[in-house]
């Protein structure tokens, strides 16, 4: 069981979709919206969970054409949460983005994620601790996943939001939320690199 708790810090601390935008949430909009956000991921990532759970993540998967459109799709909508955190607060009329990120936002963010199902397969799939009783062990691991999910996600927030509150310039402020942004961007051409050598 340490083997498994200390994989799901490990997985969950590294930056991913999930953390990089709560912490451009946080930064771009601050901890209200970052709140709501946080809550959207956490309901989001446990609907990703049951559906490795059940095994329909895998009957998706196991569809070419379907893993295509969830690759493309995640990554359309990462870009332009990424535009919406980079665009956070600024004056410039054609860039600005008044639509704060909320509880919505994080569920299809944690739907079309490709590093939540491949964590949430890993974790599911893997480090057999309870061979007593499958269901149990299932649970046993939810628990734990979401015990540690929740303060890590929180953390990035906190981060996110500490550079909303430092008084910035708006110009270096700007500059934050740019590169919040680009780290969501490398995180989608990961992700469409990686898909592209499955196919």
């Amino acid at each position: 069981m340490t083997n498994f708790i200390l994989s799901v810090f490990l997985l969950l601390i590294t930056p991913g979709p999930g953390v990089l935008s709560t912490a451009g949430v946080g930064a771009g909009y601050g901890k209200a919206a970052g709140v709501r956000y946080v809550t959207g991921l956490f309901i989001g990532t446990n609907l990703v969970a049951l559906a490795v759970v059940s095994g329909l993540a895998a009957l998706m998967f196991s569809v070419p054409w379907l893993r295509l459109v969830l690759s493309i799709a995640s990554a359309l909508y990462l870009l332009s949460l990424a535009f919406r955190i980079a665009t956070a607060g600024s004056k410039i009329a054609f860039m600005e983005s008044k639509q704060q990120p909320g509880i919505i936002d994080g569920i299809v963010l944690q739907a079309i994620n490709p590093k939540a199902y491949a964590v949430n397969t890993a974790l599911f799939s893997g480090f057999a601790f309870g061979a007593d009783s499958l269901l149990l062990e299932t649970l046993v691991k939810f628990a734990i996943i979401n015990a540690i999910w929740v303060p890590i996600h929180l953390l990035w927030l906190g981060i996110g939001i500490s550079l909303k509150k430092l008084a910035l310039s708006e110009s270096t402020q700007q500059k934050i939320n740019f590169a919040m942004a680009a780290a969501m961007i490398g995180v989608v051409v990961l992700a469409l690199y990686s898909a592209s050598s499955t196919y």
